[in-house]
């Protein structure tokens, strides 16, 4: 048994002799290919790194030049802004007397309206007649009221150098009061027939009226200020009559004083109040048209 056992393991440490001998012999063949395989892949994935390497420093090169170019164009376009605003400050500063100027609104179209008063009480040709003392001797109240409208047109801010800050005005004004529609007229000329054709009393209606236009330097104080009082101290007022005088004048000059104050209400808006008084030389053919009148009024600055 023990013969045969050794008889049978012999051939068999022979194989395993051979078969070490062959491992031994061949493993570092083996081993170097593999080696040479993986660092020939080693340096495929480092030439790779490195092409990625180098675009991106291509790329991060370019990045720079845009930002470089970037923050140029931001720095030129920083010098204009800063330039622009240098000139709109020298611009506004130019313009501020000239927009000063246009926000007070030196310019006014008003509208007038309110209560009128004669000092005197009104004869003529168709109403009470000294003249023609028949038939109804009506004459109208001395009180009654007016419209009318005006424009006022800037001359001076400073009464040409003289005082700041008042400004004088041309004023061109008109206006129409009334005292009375339904005035009986008299028998001569204001009766249907006339009395003096042997009429009965049958009186007309008669409406006393007067028309002013008037032309007068305007002085307003306060320039800049949302009140601004201002004063007449006089000027040229041409009243017409109606009905006409008995001696049939119907046109008389006269003088007109006034006072009152502009407030700046919103945007071109402005109200205020007057007061004027017109004064006319003594009686013209026997009619005296002096008289005040005294209201408010509406401008629209321009």
């Amino acid at each position: 048994m023990n013969k045969f056992y050794k008889k049978g393991w012999l051939p068999a440490r022979c194989v395993l002799s051979i078969f070490i001998w062959v491992l031994v012999t061949t493993a570092p063949h083996a081993m170097a290919h593999n080696t040479a395989a993986r660092i020939q892949q080693l340096e495929q994935s480092l030439q790779a790194i490195q092409a990625e390497l180098e675009k991106l420093k291509s790329e991060n090169a370019q990045s720079a030049e845009q930002v470089r170019r970037i923050e140029q164009t931001t720095s030129q376009t920083a010098e204009k802004v800063e330039t622009v605003q240098r000139t709109n400050t020298v611009l506004e500063e130019r313009m501020e007397p000239i927009l000063s100027q246009v926000e007070q609104k030196d310019r006014m179209l008003f509208f007038r309206g309110g209560f009128t008063h004669m000092m005197n009480h009104r004869n003529g040709a168709t109403i009470q007649s000294q003249v023609l003392p028949i038939g109804a001797q009506d004459r109208a109240d001395r009180n009654g009221w007016y419209i009318g409208a005006g424009l006022d047109w800037n001359l001076t801010d400073d009464v040409w150098g003289i005082i700041p800050n008042t400004s004088i005005f041309a004023e061109l004004m008109f206006e129409y009061k009334e005292f009375g529609h339904d005035i009986s007229g008299n028998g001569a000329v204001g009766n249907v027939p006339s009395m003096l054709a042997g009429g009965e009393l049958n009186p007309i209606h008669v409406t006393v009226n007067q028309f002013t236009l008037a032309a007068s330097p305007k002085i307003k104080f306060f320039k800049g200020s949302k009140f601004r009082p201002w004063i007449i101290p006089a000027g040229l007022a041409i009243h017409v009559l109606s009905p006409p005088t008995e001696s049939i004048t119907y046109i008389q000059p006269g003088v007109q004083f006034g006072a009152g104050v502009d407030y700046h209400l919103w945007k071109n808006f402005f109200v205020g109040i007057d007061g004027r008084y017109q004064l006319t030389a003594g009686k013209i053919d026997g009619v005296n048209l002096s008289g005040m009148t005294a209201g408010g009024y509406l401008g629209i600055g321009f």
